[in-house]
């Protein structure tokens, strides 16, 4: 059973959907952003612009790309002496990619934690001979860490390509796994990111994640929201959780004002995260927020 600590979250995250080419509605802007961020320093230029406009969180996959940008910000500690990750995991195509290239066993090998490797390859050898499933999902857990050595990650999801996946599994333990691990080795607080946002809190609450934060679509045309839109504003006001609202501008089919005066009135939400890549675009989003809340986007803490 997790315990209530909790992590002070920022009103406003930056997300990364926008770097490497994911737009759920429009394939060619997908791929026109898949282009310009080509250089990772492109990218870095629009985690800049963000900081100066008070957003000091990125909310990220575990892609290679985000590797050269937590060096940069450990190179660079007086720029970012106050910056934070939210890394999101497992990114699949990682793997997929890696075992393609180098094999399982190369794989491993890759994503192996280089503090205490003896120790990680025993855990995985005893998981994957006795069936240990904690053991598989503590190591690959550490693996996707290891890119961010050094650096503040407050707050760890558990994407929603294995969270909705144990869902449907009915593997409930497995949430309480990540919960227990994420704590306990990282100091950090677990979060889960879900398609499904009524069936994940019920599957939580069975396995003793209290007060979980949960990131879910949440939006006034209910795009994305599986189970409709009126099983989410009722767990938004009757639920016992901390959301973070993902997709508010369902791909750019609202506009940011109506988008997020919708989100202020209706959801009650704790973060918003959102993907943007022209100073116009976070200048504009910032001062909406700021304006809707009456408060700064980043927690005093």
């Amino acid at each position: 059973m997790s315990t209530t600590t909790t992590t002070a979250m920022d009103l406003l995250l930056l997300g990364d959907n926008q770097f490497f080419g994911i737009n759920h509605m429009s394939e060619e802007k997908a791929r026109a952003q898949a282009i310009r961020f080509q250089d990772t320093q492109a990218i870095i230029d629009v985690i800049d612009i963000a900081l100066d406009n008070g957003i000091r969180t990125l909310m990220c996959t575990t892609h290679d790309r985000i590797a050269e940008v937590c060096d940069h910000v450990r190179a660079h500690p007086e720029r970012y002496a106050d910056y934070r990750f939210y890394p999101c995991m497992p990114y699949a195509h990682k793997y997929a990619n890696a075992i393609t290239d180098n094999g399982m066993l190369g794989a491993i090998r890759q994503f192996l934690p280089e503090e205490g490797l003896l120790n990680a390859a025993l855990r995985g050898g005893k998981s994957f001979v006795k069936k240990d499933i904690e053991g598989i999902i503590t190591l690959l857990v550490d693996a996707e860490m290891k890119m961010f050595q050094g650096l503040k990650t407050p707050v760890i999801f558990l994407q929603n390509v294995v969270v909705d996946l144990m869902l449907g599994l009915g593997f409930d333990e497995a949430f309480a796994i990540f919960d227990r691990h994420v704590r306990e080795r990282y100091g950090a607080e677990p979060g889960f990111i879900t398609m499904n946002l009524p069936m994940l809190l019920d599957a939580l609450d069975r396995v003793g994640v209290v007060n979980p934060i949960v990131c879910a679509n949440i939006n006034e045309l209910g795009f994305r929201m599986s189970g409709g839109i009126e099983g989410y504003e009722k767990a938004l006001q009757e639920r016992s959780f901390r959301p973070v609202a993902m997709s508010v501008f369902a791909s750019g089919a609202i506009a940011p004002q109506p988008a997020l005066q919708w989100i202020h009135d209706h959801a009650n939400v704790e973060a918003i995260v959102f993907g943007a890549s022209s100073r116009a675009s976070i200048a504009s989003t910032t001062g909406i927020v700021r304006e809707l809340w009456g408060r700064d986007i980043y927690t005093r803490a």
